[in-house]
């Protein structure tokens, strides 16, 4: 299993359609936002996909352990490994390139300021096997690189 963490705009779902989707089931809230209880779905959908024996990538914002934990816990009932990958903060960045979207897409500001008052770096104390950082290229690709902690 793979778990994105990071901001809204911040590469995420680009990152995940580029990298990720080909070989992943792709898992995102944003798939069904109006379902009743999207943690309740969303944890359907990824344990179907790992007892079919499928890789699964889960494509939110995942800012904090309370939204890895039980993620990190699907995957270990299906013997999964879990890898995360971060993308770090950059407000204004990411706050650009979310006043770009169409008025379908773009998260109000008061949610991507909520979400970067939450967010912070996985660890592997916090469960996954591996770490990555993600960070755009500055081409149109992303650099990856492991996160290597003391």
């Amino acid at each position: 299993m793979a778990i994105l963490v990071g901001a809204q705009a911040s590469g995420k779902s680009t990152f995940c359609r580029l990298r990720l989707a080909d070989s992943h089931t792709v898992v995102s809230k944003d798939a069904f936002p109006n379902a009743r209880n999207r943690q309740r779905r969303q944890l359907r959908l990824i344990g179907e996909a790992l007892a079919q024996g499928r890789s699964v990538v889960v494509d939110n914002t995942n800012p904090s352990a309370q939204e890895w934990h039980p993620l990190i816990g699907a995957a270990r009932e299906h013997g999964a490994a879990v890898v995360g990958y971060w993308f770090p903060l950059d407000r204004e960045a990411s706050l650009a390139r979310n006043a770009a979207r169409d008025d379908r897409t773009r998260v109000p500001d008061v949610g991507m300021y909520t979400t970067f008052k939450r967010l912070r770096r996985p660890r592997l104390a916090d469960g996954f096997d591996g770490l990555f950082a993600v960070r755009f290229d500055g081409v149109g690709g992303f650099l990856v690189d492991p996160i290597e902690e003391d």
